[in-house]
C-alpha cells in the first residue's frame, strides 16, 4: 500500500522474482504503463538491462512502439557504467519530449510513430538538454558523484 501511495519513499527494493514481477507491474501502472518502464538485473559479475514490456510481437514492424522503456534501460546501463553524463542527456531529452507532449506515441495518447518520437528525442539531445537540470530526473549515483566532487573541492581549497 505504501508503494502505491508514496512511491518516492522507495529507492531500491530487493525481493524474489515472483514478487518483483508483481511489484514492477504495479510501478509501471503508476508511471503510465509498461512502455515507459526500464529494468535492470544487476549481479556481482554481470548486469542486464531491458525494457519491461518484452518483445511486443503484436506491434512488431508497425513503427508504433514507444521506445522510451528501451532508451531508459540504456540510461540505466550507462549509469551502471558510471557514464552518468550520457544517461542524463538521453533521459533529459526523453522527459522533455514527453513533458512538451509533442510526438507522443499512441500509448501516451499521441499519434507519433516510433521514428517520430525517437527523432524528437535526438533533436533535444543535440540541443544539449540534460536530465540533471533540476527539471528532470537524474540518477542518485550521479548526484552523489557530483556531491562527492564538490566536497573534495571544498576540502582541498
Amino acid at each position: 500500500m505504501k508503494l502505491a501511495m508514496d512511491p518516492e519513499s522507495c529507492d531500491i527494493m530487493v525481493m524474489p522474482n515472483l514478487y518483483g514481477d508483481i511489484v514492477s507491474d504495479l510501478c509501471a501502472g503508476l508511471i503510465g504503463g509498461l512502455g515507459l518502464t526500464a529494468s535492470g538485473n544487476i549481479g556481482t559479475d554481470a548486469a542486464v538491462f531491458e525494457a519491461v514490456h518484452g518483445t511486443a510481437p503484436d506491434i512488431a514492424g508497425k513503427n508504433i512502439a514507444n521506445p522510451t522503456a528501451l532508451l531508459l534501460s540504456a540510461c540505466m546501463m550507462l549509469d551502471h557504467m558510471e557514464l552518468y553524463q550520457y544517461g542524463d542527456k538521453i533521459r533529459g531529452a526523453i522527459f522533455e519530449t514527453i513533458q512538451k507532449r509533442d510526438n507522443l506515441t499512441r500509448d501516451l495518447k499521441g499519434a507519433a510513430t516510433t521514428t517520430q518520437f525517437t527523432d524528437s528525442v535526438i533533436k533535444r539531445m543535440e540541443k544539449g538538454i540534460k536530465a540533471n537540470d533540476k527539471t528532470y530526473y537524474s540518477s542518485s549515483k550521479a548526484e552523489k558523484a557530483d556531491n562527492k566532487k564538490s566536497e573534495e573541492a571544498k576540502a582541498t581549497a
